[in-house]
């Protein structure tokens, strides 16, 4: 039984609109915070922006685009070094914790998900960045996982410290720091890169 307040996360994968709703429907959410920049996709358009609010809206579920606040691109340069993203500069944007706080006062009233694309939570910054800053304030995550399971946050970090060879405590560092190296490496494999950018670093 999850803690009230729970903010939950999702991702669209490829999942057929019956499949994702009935995801949604089993663990009880409410509302759906998207949180893609781009909320459009050309292989799966079930889960554009307007359809996706659209059938939602069907089924009794709220739906907010928060990309623009809690999306993994940013329009401010000095959120890049080399053409990508720097996750801890885009969570000191403004509107990064504006998107935070917004999710904070919503989970009162609703049941969240926060959704993104990417099926594995490890692959997508939903994860990687906006769960650790729900973490660092107190609020309980769990992950929607593509067959309907549930992954508490914590969990995640373990797999995620596994899959980069820190699962285990040593003499010279702490869980907390390993988990920090982890999120570290995989920032570096997942983070949005602007193209356009990063030729012009290049010039």
């Amino acid at each position: 039984m999850a803690e009230p307040g729970t903010v939950f996360t999702i991702g669209h994968s490829t999942h057929e609109i019956d499949v994702f709703l009935s995801l949604l429907d089993h663990h009880g959410i409410s509302a759906v915070a998207d949180v893609r920049s781009t909320p459009a996709s050309r292989f799966n358009p079930q889960f554009n922006r307007d359809p996706i609010k659209a059938t939602l809206a069907k089924v009794g579920i709220g739906y907010v685009f928060l990309g623009r606040e809690l999306g993994a691109r940013s329009d401010e340069a000095s959120c890049y070094v080399d053409g990508k993203v720097q996750y801890d500069r885009l969570a000191q944007t403004p509107a990064y914790q504006d998107g935070l706080a917004r999710l904070d006062a919503g989970r009162a009233e609703y049941r969240i998900a926060i959704m993104c694309s990417e099926r594995d939570p490890l692959d997508c910054h939903r994860a990687v960045l906006i769960s650790e800053s729900l973490v660092s304030d107190g609020i309980p995550i769990i992950h929607i996982l593509g067959n309907g399971m549930l992954e508490p946050h914590e969990a995640s970090r373990m797999r995620l410290r596994k899959l980069h060879g820190l699962e285990e405590d040593d003499l010279l560092h702490s869980m907390d720091e390993l988990t920090e190296q982890a999120l570290v490496r995989q920032e570096a494999q997942i983070a949005y890169v602007d193209s356009e950018l990063r030729q012009g670093s290049a010039d």
